[in-house]
């Protein structure tokens, strides 16, 4: 019943909480617990904890269409950052690794040649002048994906968009839902889709995107949405980490024996699915449960703050679940 009041009180153009509701229900290996969210909300509300600006340090943004193809570049590789060991680079005298490296490296790469943004270029880039771009310490993983993401990108956009991911930005219309919807369609590295059952929508890096154009442009130009609140939070393997370290995720006993001793899960998995599933509503949940403590926040701002607090090192947390996939 609470999944159907929270259906009815917010939209979900891309019923991705719809489908993902399913799952819920019937997971066998993933919990979500009240009592947890409960905590989580009064501590959260309690330190009046905001989300995240947009970080320009290490963004490329020059207010033109090629920070909007730099973005769609960056979302396009914006996946699968762990393994050992780590691939990192030196930007500006720091060591950065993960999602930052990645944003670091393409923002240096573009400011150093801009025809690297190009669609043109990207159709037709070479494994080596990728490696190029993202040279540093240690190989990133899924490399070769990696590179056709890039491909596909650089082509689509080419042939599509005459060049410009602005343009199809424009197409949508200023709606949220609609570009995210867009750019699954366009770009199959995008079609964040399972199986369960019956299909379940996830769309992880596609409303991504949509919420780093919002960003970067702060919510003006390419980044202007009148339904940016319709979009869920990012299934990946950060934020269900937090969430479970926070007691709000539990996991069977087989399940947790297998991510604790980092045994990879299988893309695709009944258990993968069911941790994504959960950690989207355990968001929708704890969002609503802020919101009766005047915490009136978007799925994604609750997501920017987990995903924050997900990037501190302390005692006693758990390992990320494990999943070669180009989705999160």
């Amino acid at each position: 019943m609470i999944f159907e009041n929270i259906l009815r009180a917010r939209p979900d153009p891309l019923d991705v909480l719809k489908t993902t509701a399913f799952v819920v229900e019937h997971a066998r290996a993933v919990k979500i617990h009240g009592d947890a969210i409960e905590r989580a909300a009064d501590a959260l509300a309690e330190k009046q904890v905001t989300p995240p600006a947009w970080n320009y340090e290490y963004h490329f943004h020059d207010g033109t269409p090629r920070t909007v193809n730099y973005l769609f570049l960056l979302d396009a590789l914006n996946f699968c950052f762990w393994g050992q060991p780590r691939w990192q680079i030196e930007y500006q005298g720091k060591t950065l690794d993960g999602y930052w490296a990645l944003a670091a490296a393409l923002k240096r790469a573009v400011e150093q040649k801009p025809e690297i943004a190009d669609a043109e270029f990207l159709a037709s880039i070479s494994p080596q002048q990728l490696q190029e771009i993202l040279q540093g310490r240690g190989e990133i993983p899924l490399f070769a994906e990696r590179w056709r993401n890039v491909r596909e990108l650089g082509v689509t956009l080419r042939n599509l968009w005459e060049g410009e991911a602005a343009r199809l930005v424009e197409c949508a219309n200023h709606d949220a839902a609609r570009l995210a919807q867009m750019i699954a369609e366009n770009f199959s590295s995008f079609n964040d889709i399972a199986v369960y059952e019956r299909e379940v929508r996830f769309f992880k890096r596609a409303q991504i995107l949509v919420t780093d154009l919002w960003g970067a442009f702060r919510g003006q130009d390419w980044g202007e949405f009148e339904n940016i609140n319709a979009l869920t939070a990012f299934a990946d393997y950060k934020l269900p980490q937090i969430l479970r370290a926070w007691g709000v995720l539990r996991y069977s006993p087989a399940l947790a024996r297998k991510v604790d001793r980092k045994i990879q899960l299988a893309a695709g998995s009944a258990e993968e699915i069911e941790i994504r599933a959960a950690t989207l509503w355990a968001v929708e949940f704890l969002r609503q449960a802020l919101a009766a403590r005047g915490r009136d926040l978007w799925s994604t701002q609750v997501d920017w703050i987990l995903w924050e607090a997900s990037q501190a090192k302390f005692a006693g947390i758990k390992p990320y679940h494990r999943v070669r996939t180009i989705y999160y």
